[in-house]
């Protein structure tokens, strides 16, 4: 199926490694031309080799989406080497789980810093572009739990709602200019985040060991956790010319975990 993203731009955040990165590559796969963002700039480098190996035409920019100077350096940085963006994807996050008790103003800050108003201010400068050449997609990678909060997973939870709320008001907003906004809710995917938590946590076992068991305690009903790949797939489709009809829905990338649609 040819999902009609050649000459495409497309804008990853968090696309250093893990979902990002596996988002990146599949665009760049599809004929878009990619850049990516991260923080950690070995990541970043390393991430723009893997790319540059497979055939992609890449920019990679040393970012922290909670610095707007920052992002404004990015945007201009794609539009200097590309000449346009079609295509945001908001991945750049970090999981933040605890009790409400336990989490203080700064905690709170810097989770709607990164996950809201990094979303808030990378659509901000994206938007004006996208109408210039006629439309684009919007996608923003949120998880079950904006959904379905539960005990013990704040701020992440609070977070992530408000970007349903963003995504979904958006897609209503931007509609008359071609601007497709859609989000997707990931459940447990492989992903560098839970790579790094396997060996901090010092498990015994392989990392396919862990992520079975991650699969068992989280009773996911397919079995097994999601692959990074997979994730990227469905984005990739989520933007093409095929999704023409499809804005503002949040898609549950779970494994059918989740107890609401």
């Amino acid at each position: 199926m040819d999902l009609g993203l050649r000459n495409r731009v497309a804008i990853v955040t968090g696309g250093s490694d893990g979902l990002g990165l596996a988002t990146a590559r599949r665009l760049a796969a599809e004929g878009a031309a990619v850049a990516i963002c991260g923080r950690d700039a070995e990541r970043l480098a390393r991430a723009t080799e893997t790319l540059r190996a497979d055939g992609a035409s890449v920019r990679d920019v040393h970012c922290d989406v909670t610095r707007p100077a920052e992002l404004d350096r990015l945007v201009s940085s794609t539009l200097e080497r590309f000449g346009r963006i079609d295509i945001l994807v908001n991945n750049a996050g970090t999981s933040a789980a605890r009790a409400f008790d336990t989490v203080d103003d700064a905690a709170w800050q810097a989770d709607l810093e990164l996950k809201l108003f990094g979303a808030v201010r990378c659509v901000r400068l994206c938007v004006p572009h996208m109408r210039r050449h006629g439309g684009g997609r919007i996608v923003n990678i949120l998880n079950t739990g904006a959904k379905t909060p539960g005990a013990r997973s704040m701020p992440t939870s609070v977070s992530r709602a408000a970007g349903l709320a963003l995504t979904k008001a958006l897609s209503k907003e931007l509609a008359p200019d071609g601007i497709l906004v859609n989000a997707v809710c990931i459940g447990v995917v492989k992903s560098a985040q839970w790579e790094r938590s396997w060996a901090k946590e010092g498990s015994p076992g392989t990392l396919d060991a862990y992520y079975a068991r991650l699969a068992r305690e989280r009773q996911v009903p397919v079995g097994r956790v999601g692959e990074a790949d997979e994730l990227g797939a469905l984005v990739a489709f989520l933007v093409s010319a095929q999704a023409a009809f499809i804005t503002g829905v949040a898609i549950n990338f779970d494994g059918g975990n989740s107890a609401v649609l």
